[in-house]
């Protein structure tokens, strides 16, 4: 199915003049690299504009109070192929060139270059900056040939078309999407993991439609649980990929993963499979035609390019549901578990995101005068939480944690159900967007900025990383370091630079400069001596 044309959206500088340099902020590239700026308030115009002035309380639930088409301007496709993929099995993808590389040219895994380029968006996304995990080549899938079969412990197997699946009732509603490594590259400097170097970049909120998975198991038969009816098993594409087991869920070479029926059948989970995106068919990095979304959880679980849906007694035993996405205890490296079978130990398996958060003002390098005329610096960054939790405060020490301020939470969603309720049905699947305004002579005298978030369990980031063998789920306070930079200037320092090509960041000056009988681990990661606070001035 041919997609309408694309229009590349407009380019976006913050709003507010933070008199700081910062090369190449906010700019992101338009129609064939042309450079266009100036400030446009994304997030008010794409909804409804009765409901415009009141963006921040908007009713997500009712999904006929707006327009999706309005956010097809986020939607857009970079209108060109990327030099760096006319030698590779992609050279078909269009794809944006200020995404960041994190694996070489192929497979796609990549995040955008600077955080602010992304949040200078606002709350809802563009699809051309938004997180790909691709684990091989992006399969070339036709609409009308593509189907989608529902099979297992069923009441009978049935077989859609995307356009019978199209013609389904469907619901739209914005949910961020991130992986399981966003920050990564701390964890890859505390000790090696196994996984590859996401920054801070690697998640976004965009808005995706849908029909809800409950309705698609209905058709075959599976209203509830029961004996048998235990798991309900996605699929990609077969021999896409090149590891396997004999006999795995899914067939060779394809990604499967699972999740449990209850969660798969509770209306309030929202999962639904998803064929649009800001108001377009997908991306094809995204998993066009066809891709599971299942708000909350992290992005390993919502297969792409989707094949096959097994409903089963027992959960996936596809080659990736075992041997990726699991968070072991900090001394099992790979071998260990490799050797005494960790991998397929159930109590280490991840599935709903935990608390995390970053920082985008002030971003990495950015130097920020410190004069009478400019007084106030706005900090801005985002949050979000795992299962529908909702952030609840945001807070940045100047003082190494020794006290707090709250940021103002500037944007985020009315939740879907239960909306108005502070009970624990409501449903919060977006990130939260939030400002601080500082005083820049504060600035000026702190050594480091230190920034964590709470949600409504009292789940809050802690103040040291553990490590993991696969670098997951890392999210302790984020720090920022703050250097003198000439006379009256500071210069802002972030612990990382997402990439393995990326050798800035205090970090990675840390563990560079660690004796050689430590090769290049920070101890203090993972059990051993030392801290991540910034020493004082000399």
């Amino acid at each position: 199915r041919e997609s309408p044309e694309r229009i590349q959206p407009s380019s976006r500088l913050s709003t507010k003049s933070q008199q700081s340099k910062m090369p190449g902020i906010g700019q992101v590239l338009g129609g064939l690299g042309k450079a266009v700026s100036g400030p446009v308030n994304l997030v008010k115009s794409v909804l409804p504009k009765k409901e415009a002035v009141d963006a921040l309380e908007y009713d997500h639930e009712a999904n006929e109070k707006y327009n999706i088409d309005d956010y097809k301007e986020l939607a857009a496709m970079y209108p060109i192929v990327d030099d760096r993929d006319k030698k590779v099995a992609d050279n078909w993808v269009q794809r944006h060139p200020h995404m960041q590389r994190l694996t070489g040219v192929h497979p796609f895994n990549s995040e955008p270059m600077r955080l602010p380029e992304l949040l200078d968006f606002g709350f809802i996304s563009p699809v051309n900056l938004h997180i790909v995990r691709d684990h091989g080549a992006v399969p070339k899938i036709k609409w009308e040939e593509h189907k989608l079969t529902i099979k297992g412990n069923v009441g009978q197997s049935v077989t859609f078309t995307m356009d019978e699946i199209e013609a389904m009732p469907c619901i739209s509603f914005p949910c961020l999407v991130t992986c399981a490594g966003n920050r990564r590259k701390e964890q890859n400097q505390i000790k090696r993991s196994i996984g590859f170097n996401w920054g801070p970049a690697a998640c976004a909120t965009t808005v995706w439609t849908g029909v809800p998975l409950r309705h698609v198991l209905a058709k075959a038969g599976v209203t509830k649980p029961q004996e048998g009816r235990r798991f309900v098993c996605f699929a990609g594409p077969k021999n896409e990929l090149p590891k396997s087991y004999d006999n795995q869920q899914g067939g060779p070479g394809s990604y499967g993963t699972s999740i449990d029926i209850e969660t798969a059948l509770d209306p309030s989970c929202d999962i639904i499979l998803a064929y649009k995106q800001n108001g377009e068919y997908l991306h094809p990095d995204h998993g066009y035609p066809l891709r599971v979304l299942i708000p909350g959880y992290i992005g390993g679980r919502m297969v792409k390019w989707l094949e096959e849906i097994e409903v089963t007694a027992e959960e996936s035993n596809n080659f990736y549901h075992y041997n990726d996405n699991r968070v072991l205890p900090a001394h099992v490296d790979a071998e260990k578990a490799t050797e005494e079978g960790w991998w397929f130990k159930p109590e280490y398996i991840i599935n709903k995101l935990n608390i995390n958060g970053a920082v985008a003002y002030p971003w990495h390098n950015e130097e920020l005068k410190i004069t009478p005329a400019n007084p106030v610096y706005t900090m801005k960054g985002y949050a979000y939480s795992g299962g529908g939790h909702r952030v609840i405060r945001v807070e940045i020490s100047l003082d190494q944690g020794l006290s707090w301020t709250l940021a103002n939470i500037t944007e985020r969603e009315k939740p879907r159900w239960a909306a108005d309720s502070s009970n624990d049905r409501a449903r919060h699947w977006c990130w939260c967007l939030w400002e601080l305004e500082v005083e820049t002579a504060k600035l000026a005298d702190c050594v480091e900025i230190c920034m964590r978030a709470w949600d409504q369990s009292q789940n809050s980031m802690p103040e040291r990383p553990t490590w993991n063998v696969m670098g997951m789920l890392n999210n302790p306070w984020y720090r920022i370091r703050v250097h003198p930079a000439g006379a009256n200037a500071v210069k802002f320092e972030h612990p990382t630079q997402a990439g393995p090509d990326k050798t800035e960041g205090w970090m990675v000056k840390m563990a560079a400069a660690t004796p050689p009988e430590q090769e290049g681990e920070l101890l203090w990661g993972w059990g051993g001596k030392g801290t991540p606070a910034a020493p004082p001035r000399s």
